[in-house]
């Protein structure tokens, strides 16, 4: 499994000219879904994302969890994520897990991010979608699970 959590003051999704999802201040959650990927991936990256200190304290240190700060959580799916480059000029996808099992584990991430009393927006599995945000620092981080972790 792979992410890019972004830390945001605001998002929002849309797909055919319609807001799906938006949040406030909060985190980003790009995921993309890879085929031996595991509940217990989705348990470590879950517990990552809700308890990594990337929001400011009073003395500007990033020492603050997005449950800390009482923010929210946009969850996108990213299948490009697994995109590999290093041949030609067309990425690659044969990397990502199929679109059934990789719907099926979207929405097993998100369950498990909404069991952490964090509210959780998300994007449409699948869908073109259009992502704007405000992305705050900017602070941009990646996590991967993979086999062998």
């Amino acid at each position: 499994m792979r992410l890019v959590l972004q830390r945001v003051s605001k998002a929002e999704v849309t797909v055919a000219g319609q807001r799906v999802g938006s949040i406030g201040v909060g985190l980003v959650v790009l995921l993309g879904v890879g085929p031996a990927d595991t509940a217990s991936d989705i348990s470590w990256l879950v517990k990552k994302c809700v308890e990594l200190r990337i929001f400011e304290d009073s003395d500007g240190k990033m020492n603050r969890s997005v449950q800390d700060v009482g923010g929210s959580i946009l969850l996108v799916s990213q299948f490009t994520l697994y995109g590999r480059c290093n041949r030609g000029r067309r990425p690659d996808f044969t990397q990502a897990a199929s679109p059934e099992v990789a719907e099926g584990m979207y929405q097993s991430f998100g369950r498990a991010l909404e069991a952490t009393g964090i509210p959780v927006e998300y994007g449409v599995f699948g869908a073109h979608m259009k992502l704007s945000l405000t992305n705050d620092g900017p602070v941009t981080i990646l996590l991967e699970r993979t086999d062998g972790h």
